[in-house]
């Protein structure tokens, strides 16, 4: 892994630095990056360089993408009370981990403290998460537009309240200002695009389509839009299985420094 790229915006990404630094690796100035074809894999950071990973994709090249962990980033967490950013998902290939369902101890699923809920009978409301235009342009989509289509469908299938929910770019104002969990319990289900909130309402008990090529959610959650009055509910022992798999998918601050987290990737 020392000879992987790692690619750092300004030479000043936080999270990529501490990913090279954790395995020997040099960091890659963005600012002095030039994509020359190699096989080397690039670790990279930020939806918007969609460019570097479709001439990957073309060439057959591994890279790795940094993100927002799935879970455990949530303010009021039991571990991380705070909501801080200390978890991250990284995704050989893609930008969220879309391959199969494998099995795996519980170990790292227990130790972020989270409860799964059961499914929850009593919500009226559709949820529609919206998400911000970085996914949209990765996708070649356009926010307004998908918006509207999106309501559209949904209005054909049910005469539910749609409550749609914008997404407040800044983090700490987001954390603050909406919290998907308040407005969960009144919720039949979720909408979204590739938010994590797909994620956060599955486990709270809420049922989620999502409709993004690619989404971690997508073995418990479903995008057929004609299904919004019976979403899919799989049993316990289902969700628990696809939640202790993706608690292997992402990785703690600590494992990007002491160079845990690309070796527990690519040992399962």
């Amino acid at each position: 892994m020392k000879d992987w790229i790692f690619l750092s915006k300004d030479g000043n990404d936080e999270y990529i630095n501490r990913l090279a630094r954790g395995v020997g690796a040099t960091v890659t100035d963005s600012r002095n990056f030039v994509y020359e074809k190699s096989q080397r894999p690039i670790v990279l950071r930020g939806i918007l360089k969609y460019k570097i990973m479709q001439l990957c994709k073309q060439e057959n090249r591994d890279f790795y993408f940094v993100d927002t962990g799935y879970f455990g980033n949530t303010k009021g967490s039991r571990n991380n009370p705070q909501g801080w950013k200390v978890w991250h998902r990284i995704v050989k290939n893609d930008i969220q981990y879309n391959g199969p369902v494998i099995t795996r101890p519980a170990e790292r699923w227990a130790n972020l403290g989270i409860t799964i809920k059961p499914w929850q009978t009593t919500g009226r409301n559709v949820v529609l998460c919206l998400p911000d235009e970085k996914p949209m342009r990765f996708y070649g989509l356009d926010l307004e537009q998908w918006t509207k289509d999106t309501i559209a469908q949904i209005r054909k299938h049910t005469d539910r309240p749609i409550v749609v929910r914008e997404r407040v770019k800044n983090r700490n104002e987001r954390m603050v200002t909406e919290p998907l969990t308040d407005i969960l319990p009144d919720a039949h289900c979720v909408v979204t695009f590739n938010s994590n909130a797909a994620t956060e309402s599955i486990i709270n008990g809420v049922p989620a389509f999502v409709l993004a090529p690619a989404h971690a959610a997508r073995p418990i959650a479903i995008s057929d839009l004609s299904r919004i009055e019976n979403p899919n509910k799989p049993e316990p022992d289902v969700v628990r299985r696809w939640a202790y798999h993706l608690a292997y998918q992402q990785f703690h601050n600590t494992e990007l420094d002491n160079g845990s987290a690309l070796r527990i990737l690519h040992a399962h």
